[in-house]
């Protein structure tokens, strides 16, 4: 063994599971949104201290607060962490350098320019909602060389900073194959469940907080920021789980770049029942919404590339698919149609990529109108595919008056009396969908049969 290698054993303090798993996840970007005393800042110290002990000797890890203050905070936990005999600090540059030789360093995000330049092996991001973006970009350079890892670790503020949308981001992607990000909640129930903070003092903060503020600091969720079209509050009276209804009507979004296929079925009262959410090519995109739709009325989008989509469906056998291109007015048209439905809870749908989308989706004032997005690299796939179901939803049950638009038959109109659709050509289309497709009849006073 050479001199600089060493063995060092170690016991780590006690933390509840859910804290463990957050800062002990194996990627290398973790977004922890906590709220107020669930254990976040001990258990960043716990993680960066264990990282070091790793580390060798001179080797750089860093904790990164907004100002000065706060970073002290830190430092004289970590200082009270460690016993005096296994390590050295320097009180005026605030470091601490451990027995291995490794050395933790406590900084202000106060200004960026003073954080470039140094090879990180990890970092934390303390309180990240309140640090500044420009000083995320140098500690992220900082983990270049080394290809460290960071925990970015925080009460929610609002939904307007850099943190909140790679929370978004984390939440999203965590679970593909390739990621490198993950993200966790800590909330105050789960500090009462685990001991660390009691349930008295929580409720006497309900009671005294005004009710956005408790919901950041106690149950990390974001206050209404102006900009969301649909309400966060009430997008959450809207969570229920999917219904195991037969679907009524579909709302389809198509894929374009790197976005998903979406496609999203509300039952006759109008909760969400199926929910698909895929990357194929073409040749396996139009297959598989075939199969998924059978016969259900369907209103897909047909902008750009859907157009021939559309119409391929159709030429398919997919007469019940009706397309709907989106344009400055009738997108504000749909989104508004949606925003009515959250606003009266008119429906429901499952916690996951539906209400993450809808909690990141924005909209401002033009002088052409009001335009409604995902922020720049989000996705909108579920949200769009929503107003499409709830479009439809809305038109389903009055099909002459309000479904002229698309160029289909009055419910009156008995010249389509026992129309048959023509049968399905598709191959590897299940024997029981392409049955109830030939079956697909046109009823007088009541639209399409399935």
């Amino acid at each position: 063994m050479s001199e600089d290698e060493h063995n060092i054993e170690f016991e780590l303090p006690p933390m509840y599971p859910k804290q463990r798993e957050a800062l002990f996840d194996p990627h290398r970007y973790v977004c922890i949104e906590a709220s107020t005393k669930a254990g976040k800042t001990s258990g960043a110290v716990i993680w960066l201290v264990h990282k070091a002990l790793a580390g060798q000797p001179r080797q750089n890890f860093w904790w990164v607060a907004p100002v000065s203050t706060q970073a002290d905070i830190a430092f004289s936990r970590t200082l009270a962490a460690i016993e005096v005999e296994n390590r050295t600090a320097n009180l005026t540059h605030k470091t601490i350098t451990l027995i291995n030789g490794a050395v933790i360093w406590f900084k202000s995000a106060d200004h960026p320019d003073t954080l470039y330049g140094d090879d990180v092996c990890a970092a934390v991001v303390d309180e990240a909602s309140r640090v500044k973006e420009a000083s995320w970009h140098a500690v992220r350079s900082t983990l270049t060389f080394t290809r460290g890892q960071v925990r970015l670790i925080g009460n929610v503020k609002g939904r307007k900073n850099w943190f909140y949308l790679m929370s978004r981001k984390a939440q999203q992607e965590m679970h593909q194959a390739d990621s490198e990000m993950a993200y966790y909640k800590l909330i105050a129930h789960d500090a009462i469940e685990a001991g660390v903070l009691s349930a008295d003092e929580v409720r006497d903060a309900q009671r005294t907080l005004p009710e956005a503020v408790f919901r950041e600091l106690y149950l990390a969720e974001p206050s209404d920021d102006e900009g969301n079209p649909f309400g966060l509050s009430q997008i959450r009276k809207c969570i229920a789980p999917l219904s195991s209804s037969r679907p009524y009507v579909w709302g389809w979004d198509l894929a374009k770049h790197t976005d998903y296929t979406v496609g999203i079925a509300l039952d006759r009262d109008g909760r969400v029942c199926r929910f698909e959410r895929f990357r194929h090519d073409w040749s396996l995109t139009m297959p598989r919404i075939l199969a998924d739709t059978g016969m259900t009325p369907a209103l897909i989008d047909s902008t750009g590339v859907g157009d021939p989509i559309v119409e391929l469906l159709q030429k398919s056998g997919g007469l019940n698919f009706e397309g709907y291109g989106f344009t400055s007015p009738s997108k504000q048209k749909l989104m508004e149609g949606l925003a009515v439905a959250i606003q009266t809870t008119a429906i429901r749908f499952p916690e996951g990529p539906i209400t993450d989308e809808l909690e990141m989706f924005e909209y401002e004032h033009t002088k052409t109108g009001t335009r409604y997005r995902a922020p720049e690299g989000f996705h909108d796939d579920c949200v769009m595919a929503l107003g499409l179901a709830v479009m439809h939803h809305a038109r389903a049950g009055s099909y002459d008056s309000t479904m002229s638009w698309v160029g289909g038959p009055g419910i009156d109109d008995d010249k389509h009396d026992n129309m048959r659709a023509p049968p399905v050509v598709h191959v590897g289309m299940p024997a029981e969908v392409a049955a109830q497709l030939r079956l697909r009849r046109w009823e007088p006073g009541r639209g399409w049969n399935n």
